[in-house]
């Protein structure tokens, strides 16, 4: 799935950095935003190896991490989605999910709004 995602928001003309677990993606978000490199939006899965999704949102959000975040589950009740929300995620996208709707909500999360 993260390899069907990267792709289809490469080819949609976003720059991706893939992780391949929670441990992983704190691991390269807290030092790039503490040395000044930010990125626009971070897309996870809820269910990871190491560390969730959830844990790794709750991670950044203590190191003062404040890069949208953008959480994708299969397995999205109202209390994750609920949960997500008050650690600050922007969306929770249930799978499963059409990939043209998440280039679009990538988009409206990076792109300045026009007016």
């Amino acid at each position: 799935m993260r390899a069907l995602i990267a792709a289809t928001l490469r080819a949609d003309g976003c720059d991706v950095v893939e992780a391949r677990d929670g441990l992983e993606l704190v691991a390269i978000v807290a030092p790039a935003e503490r040395s000044g490199m930010a990125f626009d939006l971070i897309v996870s899965d809820l269910r990871m190896p190491e560390r969730s999704g959830m844990e790794a949102l709750g991670a950044l959000r203590d190191e003062g991490v404040r890069t949208p975040y953008l959480l994708i589950t299969a397995f999205g009740d109202d209390e994750t989605h609920r949960d997500a929300r008050q650690l600050g995620a922007v969306a929770v996208l249930d799978k499963p999910f059409d990939l043209d709707w998440l280039c679009a909500l990538v988009r409206a999360a990076v792109e300045p709004p026009r007016g």
